[in-house]
């Protein structure tokens, strides 16, 4: 049996919509995210060959992976990469997929560093190192730290980050390794999830040592918060992505130590990053 990409498309769309309940945009993604991987193509190569022919043993590979899919294993996990800020990023069950909604803290971030002159950036809990790395591609001047706990995720932040010249990877749990160290800029992705939470069953792929932060979720962002002026310079900037009805206590939490606290909406309307200011000395 053979058939084109395009009907090969259509048909694994139709399939993720039906079983998984995704909307056609979100299956088109991913269908396309599986014949990249297949077919070692990009987007732009598989809409100019719409028409070819899939080989048999293609083919094949293809379904295997449709049907990881569709057995819940998320795409990022089975094709082993996940696009983030314009860039192809490694993911493994070790790490977090990057998500869309994290863009608006390097966006952020960005807003903050200058584009000359020496700037400290540390991102805590780096995972796979997508801001880390999103930064420091961006910013050449800055001298970004990536710190990481675990030692696993670690290696694949360091794959990620590999040939970039500005950037250092350090095993850290939150600022332990950190002693004596400053910085201008301190952002994090923290967990944020409550332990108890009905969502973690559609997360369940992903590390939990990612997701879940006691009780209420806040536990790293209170230590995160609680730490922070030590390791800022004055006037620096703390930036951290929290849960979507966890504004308004990071607010409160920030303001003990912080000014300019506010907390900034994603492009859903939700509030998505908190983040104040280190009062100058």
């Amino acid at each position: 049996m053979t058939c084109s990409i395009s009907s090969l498309q259509a048909q694994a769309q139709n399939k993720i919509v039906r079983l998984l309940g995704l909307q056609q945009a979100e299956a088109r993604i991913e269908v396309q995210a599986l014949l990249r991987s297949i077919l070692n193509a990009s987007n732009a190569w598989l809409i100019a060959h719409s028409k070819d022919m899939i080989e048999p043993e293609k083919l094949s590979g293809f379904e295997v992976l449709l049907e990881r899919r569709l057995k819940g294993e998320p795409v990022a996990y089975i094709v082993g990469f996940r696009e983030f800020y314009g860039m192809d990023f490694r993911v493994s069950g070790d790490v977090l997929i990057p998500r869309p909604e994290t863009e608006l803290l390097v966006d952020l971030a960005l807003d903050r560093i200058p584009e000359n002159g020496n700037f400290r950036v540390l991102d805590l809990g780096t995972g796979s190192g997508i801001i880390a790395i999103s930064v420091a591609r961006q910013r050449k001047n800055a001298l970004v730290t990536a710190a990481e706990k675990s030692s696993r995720a670690l290696s694949v932040a360091k794959m990620n980050g590999k040939g970039i010249e500005n950037i250092r990877f350090v095993e850290s749990d939150w600022f332990d390794a950190l002693c004596g160290e400053k910085y201008d800029l301190i952002l994090s992705n923290p967990p944020y999830i409550p332990e108890e939470d009905r969502h973690l069953e559609d997360l369940k792929h992903e590390p939990a040592l990612a997701l879940t932060s006691g009780k209420d979720g806040l536990d790293a962002i209170r230590k995160i918060i609680e730490e922070a002026p030590a390791h800022l310079e004055p006037g620096g900037w703390l930036l951290f992505e929290h849960g979507y009805d966890q504004g308004e206590i990071c607010r409160k939490l920030l303001s003990k130590s912080f000014h300019e606290v506010y907390s900034w909406k994603d492009l859903s309307g939700i509030e998505r990053v908190s983040g104040g200011r280190l009062t100058s000395r």
